[in-house]
């Protein structure tokens, strides 16, 4: 009867544990994967079979014994890459988030807030628009599988066995901050500059005809201009939002 030590179990075992606890991590971070529409149990079997599949693209994993001293340090390299590859990944859905905040606040439709079961917080309706248009921009463009490809090819930049702390160290995620504000801006300076220029041919009607109520005109004009202008710069969208996809992918493909 053929008889298995742990060092055979674990070279087995080894190669597809470590990757699934970093696709899981990844899926539990990541923009649409976190979704809490999507059951756990899908998200663990989903992570399991990317993990099988992807061995053939993988380096040689190191062999560690779940019982060896270094083991709870590499499962929390893994879990912190992973997660650093999802938040990475959130930072184009925020940008572009914001974006839409500040084109709303410049419309005057910041009142029409809501709560968003998705992210436990207060936003706007031009915000959770332009958050559901780049979920959609996000699947078309084949983002979920620049993900899955920044997953693979972490294990060759951040290799199984390093320290999290180093790995945090390279990964400079704190600079992500200033992306979501410089794209953000980005997308919405088109929108600003229409608005502001709206703005201040209003401010001057105002006083060369102060009869006439700038308020009571202001915020159709405003709010008619700002709709318009969504649609004819909505088109344009795409090529932010894939500069986002490819600077957050870039940092754990080695690009």
């Amino acid at each position: 009867m053929p008889t298995f030590s742990e060092a055979d179990i674990m070279a087995l075992v080894s190669p597809v544990f470590w990757p699934f606890l970093r696709v899981l991590a990844v899926f539990s971070s990541a923009p649409i994967f976190s979704a809490r529409s999507v059951p756990v149990r899908s998200r663990v079997a989903l992570a399991f079979l990317i993990a099988v599949c992807a061995q053939a693209g993988l380096p040689e994993q190191p062999v560690v014994a779940l019982t060896d001293p270094n083991a709870f340090a590499v499962v929390l390299q893994q879990v912190v890459v992973g997660v650093a590859i999802g938040l990475a990944v959130r930072i184009v859905f925020a940008s572009v988030e914001l974006a839409g905040e500040i084109i709303g606040l410049q419309m005057g439709l910041n009142y029409a807030g809501f709560f968003d079961p998705s992210t436990n917080q207060q936003t706007s309706a031009v915000g959770r628009f332009f958050g559901n248009t780049t979920m959609l921009l996000f699947v078309v463009l084949n983002g979920h599988l620049m993900v899955l490809q920044a997953v693979v090819s972490s294990f060759e930049t951040f290799p199984v066995g390093a320290s999290a702390f180093e790995s945090i160290n390279r990964l400079r995620l704190h600079e992500l901050g200033a992306v979501v504000f410089r794209y953000g801006l980005w997308i919405a300076l088109p929108m600003i500059g229409m608005l502001l220029f709206i703005n201040i041919v209003l401010g001057f009607v105002s006083r060369i005809a102060p009869q006439m109520n700038a308020f009571a005109i202001g915020f159709p004009i405003t709010l008619s201009a700002g709709l318009l202008g969504i649609a004819f710069t909505l088109p344009m969208l795409d090529a932010p939002v894939v500069a986002l996809m490819k600077l957050a992918t870039d940092i754990f493909t080695g690009g």
